[in-house]
């Protein structure tokens, strides 16, 4: 399994396999041909509540990950859903608001699916 983490507003690669962008809300400025992603899994984003919640501080990043983590065990179907898309082959989940790596929902949807 293979699961690498990159802002939206980055050049497509071959090495990113299909991209999955896993915010709730479409970036900004950015069109559909220029995003070039294959799936938008808006259902695999926290809630709006603990998004706003959260706003990226690194202080709340244990606490987001455990309310998210509660979040995405009811989200059973599109669990399975990017599980099997990401059997497929290497795959990229795309984030938009945060310019932080680690402390984004991509990151901690990442952390999630590895530990199955």
């Amino acid at each position: 399994m293979e699961i690498k983490i990159k802002r939206v507003y980055e050049q497509r690669e071959a090495q990113d396999g299909t991209r999955i962008l896993v915010d709730r809300l479409w970036p900004r400025g950015l069109s559909k041909e220029k995003a070039k992603i294959d799936f938008w899994m808006e259902n695999m984003a926290p809630s709006n509540e603990l998004r706003k919640w959260y706003g990226h501080e690194p202080g709340k990043r244990e606490e987001f990950k455990k309310r998210y983590f509660a979040e995405l065990g009811v989200q059973v179907n599109a669990v399975k859903k990017l599980a099997s898309i990401i059997e497929k082959g290497p795959v990229t989940f795309l984030y938009s608001y945060s310019k932080e790596e680690k402390l984004n929902n991509a990151h901690a949807l990442k952390l999630y699916i590895e530990k199955g």
